[in-house]
């Protein structure tokens, strides 16, 4: 574990990943799933702002 602060995003991100981590296989297969796609809307989006 690393002793840098992290920022807000990254713990609500780290909570999330602990949450999909104690599901069952076939529901963290789905939950990683979507926190994919939520992430790359995301990254996609913030992206095309930046190219005006």
């Amino acid at each position: 574990m690393s002793d840098e602060p992290q920022s807000p995003g990254e713990d609500g991100l780290v909570a999330r990943l602990d949450v999909i981590e104690e599901q069952p296989l076939d529901a963290r297969a789905d939950a990683y799933a979507q926190l994919h796609e939520q992430l790359r809307r995301t990254l996609e989006g913030d992206d095309e702002h930046g190219r005006g």
